[in-house]
């Protein structure tokens, strides 16, 4: 047979991949195909096989006649996996087009039923293997088809039911790079932790999770809507900014988290080389300005007991190093972008703040909360202790 010739063949010129091609061999002729798409996922990631064209063959010579063996999602993801190993993105493009189209066509066959229950089966190996023809369509500078494929699978995504994670991390990866391409930062911020949702941090090797990290915090820095950092800091991807060049990055994300004026201008003057290698944060300083002051208004509020949250905009002012019109046209600002619910009282120049955006608490701030908490606790205490002193002269009244 012309599959066992292959792996025969290949086991001999390639000494260093024998051990797979005659483990592949001999699974194939036990028809055990649930353990041959095990290790043909252990070739695809294996480094002896990333060279020399070697999983474009595989695929060519074996893989393909035996496409309708393998679990139809598991074979798209070895099929994107050899795409990646095209040097022309033309040739990776045409080689996923006509693996979609051999799906659609399996799709088609036999009778109603059958061709019912295959067809649903098929839409998430097609939508995932459409997602990276979209992002293959992105680096070619194809925008509005990657736009519009993206919106085309976000409606079939929708219809379907108890989808593999696979599927929505590959349908948010290529979201997440279409908004980098257009600097749109908080929709790239979003469908990135969307995707981070949907994949182990430890399958993705350590370039690309620093440049993960980097370009989630950049966006978190710069994107419109987003005052929360807390989510992002807990986050196991982070971490790796702390090891690497980028600790100023982190610490800049501390600084911001906490509302801390004083900590970003000390990084701003100690890391000012750095700051000024990123456009984008030069580009956009009145904002990162702007984004911080509201932020420390927010931690100023949370500091204050819940139960009386009057606060002076002079102790605002001096916070935050506004003037009082300064102090006025931040908190306009917060209440207008529904970070805050209150009452501006211009005549006592105070705040009364009824609500605040809820947020992911660091240590820290889980620390302040305990501590209110055990406070709250000894009040109650305090309060049932009177109560009982008081229930005998009550009752005597009675």
């Amino acid at each position: 047979m012309a599959d066992l010739e292959f792996l025969e063949k290949q086991s001999k010129i390639s000494p260093y991949s024998a051990e797979y091609f005659s483990a592949l061999g001999d699974l194939y002729e036990r028809k055990l195909w649930h353990q041959l798409t095990d290790k043909l996922e252990e070739i695809v990631r294996a480094p002896v096989f990333q060279q020399d064209g070697l999983l474009i063959q595989l695929y060519k010579f074996f893989i393909f006649h035996i496409e309708s063996k393998l679990n139809p999602l598991r074979l798209a993801q070895i099929i994107v996996a050899v795409s990646s190993r095209f040097p022309e993105r033309a040739d990776a493009l045409g080689f996923l087009s006509e693996a979609v189209i051999r799906l659609l066509e399996e799709a088609e066959g036999g009778n109603k039923i059958v061709k019912e229950t295959i067809a649903l089966r098929m839409k998430e190996p097609i939508l995932y293997i459409r997602m990276h023809i979209a992002l293959l369509k992105l680096q070619g500078g194809e925008v509005a088809t990657c736009k519009e494929m993206i919106e085309e699978g976000k409606s079939l995504l929708e219809s379907l039911t108890d989808v593999d994670p696979s599927v929505n991390a590959a349908m948010y990866h290529v979201s997440s790079m279409l908004h980098k391409v257009k600097q749109n930062f908080a929709e790239f911020y979003k469908s990135g932790m969307l995707y981070l949702a949907y994949i182990s941090v430890d399958s993705l090797d350590e370039v690309t999770k620093l440049a993960l990290a980097v370009d989630l915090s950049l966006a978190a820095l710069l994107g419109e809507d987003i005052y929360n950092f807390g989510e992002l800091l807990a986050h196991p991807v982070i971490k790796c900014l702390t090891t690497s060049c980028y600790g100023w990055l982190h610490a800049v994300l501390v600084a911001f988290n906490a509302g801390d004026l004083q900590q970003y201008d000390d990084l701003c003057q100690k890391h000012s080389d750095a700051l000024n290698a990123q456009p984008a944060l030069v580009q956009h300083e009145r904002r990162l300005r702007e984004k911080i002051t509201i932020l420390c208004l927010m931690e100023i509020i949370f500091n204050e007991p819940a139960d009386n949250r009057v606060i002076a905009m002079s102790h605002i002012a001096e916070k935050t190093k506004l003037s009082l019109d300064g102090v006025e046209f931040l908190l306009m600002k917060t209440l207008s972008v529904h970070l805050i619910e209150g009452v501006i009282d211009q005549v006592d120049g105070t705040v009364n703040v009824s609500w605040v955006q809820p947020r992911v608490l660091g240590l820290p701030q889980i620390g302040e909360l305990r501590n209110r908490l055990d406070n709250w606790l000894d009040k109650v205490h305090t309060t049932l202790l009177t109560v009982e002193s008081e229930t005998p002269e009550l009752l005597g009244m009675v």
